[in-house]
């Protein structure tokens, strides 16, 4: 007889990485913190960059090579706390010139351990890709800090059209889409977790 054991509630972070004027990225967030809720497998914390203190010039001495002695700004300090207390990550990127905000850049460059054998997945919005260029181009980073990027996200073409005045997707199959993400997001999250709790993970 096989027991089943009920996964433990994730800690998911979920980040929007626009902090342009007009941004469009919370309403994309909100819609997907309400879809993780209903999932009912996450404790969720929207990390909003537009709120955070991001310096572009980073130290000369490498995360990696200094481990949790990295000098950051004091006033970061709570968002490495957040980021290191994730089971997993769900990334809010828009598209800019077929790439993604500096804001999120620097944000991830800041840190290197917060990253490491966890899973990440992808919501993005944009004109006629979706903002397929940007997460592209965030799975090469991630991967590079050994997170792991999930198979299943979210794109949004043109999302100026395919999102509601009530800040909701006009597409129905959207709502299945995220359900699917969010399946995957938990297997791995949990997965994960558990050999990191049992074997420390080596960079």
């Amino acid at each position: 007889m096989t027991t089943q054991t009920t996964p433990q509630t994730l800690r998911l972070a979920i980040i929007v990485g626009s902090v342009r004027g007009g941004r469009f990225g919370p309403v994309v967030a909100r819609w997907v913190a309400a879809q993780a809720q209903g999932h009912g497998g996450f404790d969720i914390d929207v990390i909003d960059l537009a709120e955070e203190d991001l310096p572009l010039e980073l130290p000369a001495e490498s995360p990696l090579a200094a481990g949790e002695s990295y000098p950051r700004p004091p006033e970061m300090a709570q968002l490495t706390e957040r980021l290191a207390a994730a089971d997993a990550f769900l990334i809010v990127t828009p598209e800019y010139n077929h790439s993604y905000p500096a804001s999120l850049k620097a944000a991830i460059d800041w840190h290197f351990l917060q990253w490491q054998a966890k899973p990440v997945a992808f919501v993005s919005y944009g004109g006629m890709s979706g903002g397929r260029h940007a997460v592209l181009h965030l799975e090469n980073v991630l991967i590079e800090l050994h997170a792991v990027p999930v198979r299943t996200g979210l794109s949004f073409p043109m999302y100026w059209q395919n999102f509601g005045e009530d800040g909701q997707p006009t597409d129905p199959m959207s709502f299945e889409f995220a359900k699917a993400m969010f399946a995957q997001l938990a297997w791995w999250g949990d997965a994960l977790r558990t050999a990191r709790d049992r074997v420390p993970y080596v960079a």
